[in-house]
């Protein structure tokens, strides 16, 4: 998935969560956001990669790309991490939120993730879809209408 496909993925699975706990929204989506691009870090291109060069650089030349910081121990470790150093739990939780649907997301495309790394099998969806294709389009627009949905059920419930 490109980076925008993640960025809209963090933000609708952020305010579909927003809807169903006591979080703040605002605070969830910008968390959100963070957690849909943190798993990236591993590949040089990324926008995250991109912003943080030589982290990004270590850690695919320890892991490679879509292993490690695709994984269920990655987020674990992330959770444990974020609940030692951050205070604020709206922003611990948006963070895990982007971060899975991170990984869903790149479950749906033809590489799929290490998702039990480092076990070295790959997860992915049945019927999967090449990055930046026609049909990852298709995704995009499905991710916009169900964020414009879930946002005014977000904000019916904040305000």
């Amino acid at each position: 998935m490109t980076g925008n496909t993640h960025i809209l993925g963090g933000i609708t699975a952020s305010l579909a969560f927003a809807q169903v706990s006591d979080y703040d929204p605002v605070l969830l989506v910008g968390a959100g956001v963070v957690g849909a691009l943190l798993p990236d870090i591993c590949h040089g291109g990324s926008k995250i990669g991109r912003t943080f060069p030589l982290l990004s650089k270590v850690i695919n030349s320890l892991f490679g790309h879509r292993s490690f910081t695709h994984s269920l121990l990655f987020l674990f470790l992330m959770g444990a991490l974020l609940n030692s150093f951050v205070t604020n739990e709206s922003v611990i939780k948006g963070i895990l939120v982007g971060m899975v649907s991170h990984y869903i997301l790149d479950m749906a495309t033809k590489n799929g993730i290490k998702l039990l790394f480092p076990i070295k099998m790959t997860i992915r969806f049945p019927i999967t879809m090449t990055t930046g294709g026609a049909v990852e389009n298709g995704v995009f627009a499905a991710l916009s209408l169900l964020s414009l949905y879930f946002a005014y059920g977000a904000l019916a419930t904040y305000f």
